[in-house]
């Protein structure tokens, strides 16, 4: 049986470059793949784009309360691959479950665990609730440790308010922190 795969991290631990990798692969191989992203990612348009420069056309790009499986012919599909799998909604993160097991084809999410506020995607959260298998890819922070937070910053100040959704590049910049830098730079930021 197919897996449901959630492969998270920090920003900047290659998660784009990581899904352009595996599309390369399938491809190069002649096995048909679906690529998609949620089209709240403005970044790209109908592309998806590496922080290393590369980038790839999407198959589609899904819409908040767009059903996935309505939008494809599966037969054939080897593969399902979801690039910021954090933006979609609960009853698609179910979906792409479903069709991992229904239809026996792995799925695999790229996308970030946490919002700048150190909480839970919609979307991440019914992929930890489904997922057959986590991985976390890694990234470092400016101290050297592991980043594991995603802190906003917006004209130089570390921003604790605001909208949830804000896209790197476009509405905001975003850097990685560890636990330690993260409570020093934002969390005590915001309680002084």
């Amino acid at each position: 049986m197919a897996k449901l795969y959630f492969r998270y991290g920090a920003m900047g631990c290659g998660k784009t470059t990581a899904l352009l990798q595996v599309v390369y692969n399938y491809e190069k191989n002649g096995i048909k793949t679906i690529l998609i992203k949620p089209s709240i990612d403005k970044k790209g348009d109908m592309n998806i784009v590496s922080r290393l420069g590369i980038e790839r056309c999407v198959d589609s790009l899904i819409d908040k309360d767009e059903k996935i499986i309505e939008k494809f012919d599966l037969t054939d599909v080897k593969c399902v691959l979801v690039d910021e799998a954090q933006f979609m909604s609960k009853d698609q993160i179910k979906e792409l479950w479903f069709i991992s097991k229904e239809y026996d084809i792995p799925v695999i999410c790229y996308g970030l665990k946490t919002n700048f506020k150190a909480e839970l995607f919609e979307g991440s959260k019914a992929i930890i609730e489904l997922a057959d298998e986590l991985e976390e890819l890694s990234t470092i922070c400016k101290c050297g440790s592991k980043a594991r937070f995603n802190a906003r910053v917006i004209d130089g100040k570390y921003i604790t308010e605001g909208d949830v959704v804000a896209i790197d590049g476009i509405d905001a910049a975003y850097e990685p922190l560890c636990g330690k830098c993260y409570i020093d730079k934002v969390l005590k930021k915001k309680i002084h």
